[in-house]
């Protein structure tokens, strides 16, 4: 029986809300009696939309191993837990990143209300130095990656990225992640201090969901759907309707153009010819989008080739600079993963989030996999990070033949999934959400516009 080796694009941490104190600087804590009445709401808030994907009345169906019901997903502080979810699923390693509903994060999350750039920036080292003493030791399976905080102080933001890089963090999310207003576009000058340091120190800027968001939005759509639903003396179900009418559904928060300008702006702002050892992750942001818009890419650069400062078809540095985190991965995208650049592809559990593949993961993989060629599979699973991230092989192909899933079992054409099971995580996951393709190209088109000025010029 051959195992393969897993390393999950995605998983989450978050710290305990009695530990928020202890980690902030104190400084700073006249900003926790706010912050842990914002928390209330939207953590109330947002499980009641969690609810109706993992919520008792479904346990029966996604949950017949009890890992949900029996408090699994407490592995987002825990790691001895943590790490027992790891074997359970057959995960040699896993990125792991902050930002779960159960807990507000310390400022620095785009689901935070808008606080101080100072103040986000503290945030932000609190979290890293809670997660390091959480998972630290355990750094060969927990590839932590650091939080980011306003990016408005380079000598400070360079100084983090140090502290993190002697302590074995492989990244960070991106910068730019909470935008800050007044900052310059990716390409600008001002950042080639930080992505330098990215590069010099190893890390690798990472676009995770909810990327560039204005700060306070999704807090500020919080409260005002709350109030509107209380002033109508609404139930439940109509504050759902609510939320997901607006960011809370498929095709906002998981799909926001923000994330995808980010990587245009870097690619064709010249960041790569600038900084050519810097390596640029996107995670769960999907990646139906990617062949589509690297056409479109190269057909700008074709035609500006006099006036860009890129050496490259851009789909040339999609190749040797970027990988794709593929959280809760799409059938689709496995499908056209010849399209997408098989080699540029990574599995991602996102546990143990809602629209996770956490507590599925192993049946989530013969949906995806059945009767992929194993090599693509063996890529998809683990290959590509480890290549990626420079990433110990054989000290991470003696934790996979202990607890790896069996590949022949995974691609077997012939595997079955309960039909229920493969319903349910249709509605969770997405798993067989038709392919995006060109869809939105035309947006995308109008949101760089002054982007291709500015570069132009």
């Amino acid at each position: 029986m051959e195992r393969a080796i897993v390393v999950s694009a995605d998983g989450h941490a978050s710290m305990p809300t009695e530990l928020w104190a202890e980690y902030l600087e104190s400084a700073y804590h006249e900003y926790l009696p706010l912050l842990r009445e914002q928390n209330e709401l939207s953590t109330k808030t947002m499980w009641i939309l969690n609810d109706l994907m993992v919520g008792e009345q479904n346990w029966p169906v996604f949950d017949q191993d009890g890992a949900w019901a029996s408090g699994q997903w407490k592995g987002l502080w825990d790691r001895d837990v943590r790490i027992a979810e790891l074997d359970r699923e057959g995960v040699a390693a896993e990125l792991v990143y902050f930002g779960d509903v159960r807990t507000n994060d310390l400022f620095h999350n785009v689901m935070n209300a808008a606080y101080p750039p100072d103040v986000t920036d503290a945030g932000a080292r609190a979290y890293d130095r809670w997660v390091h003493d959480a998972f630290g030791s355990q750094n060969d399976r927990l590839l932590l990656s650091g939080a980011i905080g306003s990016s408005t102080d380079v000598a400070g933001l360079i100084a983090e990225l140090r502290w993190l890089a002697d302590r074995g963090f492989v990244g960070t999310y991106a910068p730019g992640f909470n935008w800050t207003p007044g900052l310059p576009p990716l390409y600008d000058e001002y950042w080639d201090p930080i992505w330098a340091a990215y590069a010099e120190l190893g890390l690798v800027p990472i676009v995770h969901g909810g990327y560039g968001m204005e700060p306070g939005s999704v807090h500020a759509e919080i409260e005002q759907a709350t109030s509107r639903v209380a002033a109508k003396g609404g139930s439940e179900m109509d504050l759902v309707i609510e939320l997901t009418s607006g960011r809370f559904n498929d095709t906002g928060f998981f799909a926001d153009l923000t994330c995808r300008k980010a990587l245009c702006q870097v690619i064709l702002g010249g960041v790569f010819d600038r900084h050519p050892d810097l390596r640029w992750m996107m995670t769960e942001v999907r990646a139906d989008w990617v062949p589509a818009t690297l056409r479109y890419l190269d057909e700008v650069f074709e035609a500006n080739r006099d006036d860009l400062p890129v050496e490259r078809r851009p789909s040339e540095y999609w190749q040797s600079n970027c990988l794709a985190g593929t959280s809760f991965m799409h059938r689709s995208e496995v499908e056209h993963r010849d399209e997408i650049g098989v080699d540029t592809l990574d599995f991602g559990r996102d546990y143990p989030h809602t629209e996770s593949t956490w507590p599925n993961t192993i049946d989530y993989y013969k949906i995806l996999f059945a009767g992929v060629p194993k090599d693509d599979v063996r890529k998809i699973l683990g290959e590509n990070a480890i290549r990626f991230f420079d990433l110990d092989r054989s000290h991470l192909a003696a934790i996979a033949e202990r607890i790896g899933p069996d590949l022949d079992e995974i691609t077997d054409p012939d595997a079955t999934v309960e039909p229920a099971l493969v319903e349910h995580l249709a509605q969770r996951c997405g798993v067989l959400k038709p392919w995006e393709g060109d869809q939105r190209v035309k947006a995308l088109d109008e949101a760089l516009a002054d982007d291709l000025e500015r570069v132009r010029a």
